[in-house]
């Protein structure tokens, strides 16, 4: 059964019916039981690369459950809904047009509202109580409309952060695309290691975004290279890292190679290491070469935090660091 499946049509009273930039918008309120069963939300990963939303925080969830049992006082935005062309308004009469009744055939994509819909689903369950839910529902957006939305909307407005921005952009910005596959691909060596919403954890103390500045910084200087091209070149070199000092890269208390001041250092240094390993036509990377440049660094640099890493901070230490990076991996420069 498909996640916006309903088992009968609801049937929504009292709507007033608009456009807002040429889109036909519908508004009203509902019971909070029947908003539950009305609505669901597309996670940013689910198989049809179509998600955007983040797993919910449940104390931003509890805290909304909270303010709720102020009572009166406890007023809130309605939520945003696509319907995407399965509700149907017919209006009650030709001198009213705007104002109707609603026929869900489906449920509606939740755009913006989630903490407060699970929210006010711990609130009902705890006070056995009911309440209205005010919406503004999209009559039809396409997938993309959709997302791009949902970005609009938070990065413009609370903010659902850096990362998971980028990783909506992945269709259309290059550098989003590559760092996504750096995270989500079995044969890249941050596989399983990075966060794509920004959340770090135990394991996962790299972001989509420390990854999108590290890959843009290490492909700067190939503009024009086939984005598929621009991801092997990453994939190969941040592998032979790995591969260089095994240890250090899975010992992030106890290494700063995967910090993110030191991967930027890298991927400064490693700038340089791939303009000197593209093939004779400019089109492809040398890997056995880039390869041997970064296995220049074995017995020559200690990434341990209490070595004399340990104070180097920032971009300005990042850069410093590069250079020296550099040297090693291309001594002849």
């Amino acid at each position: 059964m498909s996640t916006n499946t309903l088992l009968n049509s609801i049937v929504i009273e009292n709507v007033l019916q608009s456009k807002m930039r040429g889109k036909v918008t519908y508004q009203s309120y509902l019971p909070s039981t029947i908003a539950l069963n009305l609505t669901y939300v597309k996670p940013y990963d689910q198989p049809s690369g179509k998600g955007y939303q983040r797993p919910i925080d449940p104390k931003r969830a509890s805290d909304f459950a909270l303010y709720l049992s102020k009572g009166d006082d406890s007023l809130f935005t309605p939520i945003l809904l696509n319907a995407a062309g399965n509700w149907d308004f017919t209006s009650y009469d030709k001198t009213r047009p705007s104002l109707g009744r609603l026929v869900c055939k489906a449920k509606a994509s939740l755009m913006d509202g989630q903490h407060r819909i699970f929210g006010i689903q711990q609130y009902i369950q705890e006070t056995q109580s009911e309440i209205s839910i005010p919406f503004l529902a999209f009559h039809y957006l396409d997938e993309d409309e959709e997302i791009n939305l949902f970005d609009t909307i938070n990065t413009k407005a609370k903010g659902i952060g850096p990362s998971l921005s980028k990783y909506l952009r992945r269709d259309s910005d290059e550098i989003s695309w590559i760092a996504t596959e750096l995270l989500t691909s079995r044969k890249s060596p941050f596989f399983e290691n990075g966060s794509i919403i920004g959340k770090r954890s135990k394991g996962r103390h790299i972001t989509l975004q420390n990854v999108y500045r590290t890959v843009n910084l290490l492909t700067s200087k190939i503009p024009t290279l086939p984005k598929q091209e621009k991801l092997i070149a990453a994939i190969e070199f941040y592998s032979a890292l790995r591969e260089t000092f095994p240890n250090e890269w899975v010992d992030y208390k106890g290494s700063k190679l995967t910090h993110i001041v030191c991967l930027d250092a890298l991927s400064m240094a490693g700038s340089q290491v791939i303009v000197k390993s593209l093939s004779e036509n400019k089109r492809h990377i040398d890997i056995k070469l880039l390869r041997r440049y970064v296995v220049n660094l074995k017995l020559q640099v200690d990434w341990s935090t209490d070595g004399r890493l340990k104070y180097v901070k920032g971009m300005s230490g990042s850069k410093q660091l590069a250079n020296e990076l550099k040297e090693i991996m291309l001594p002849d420069e």
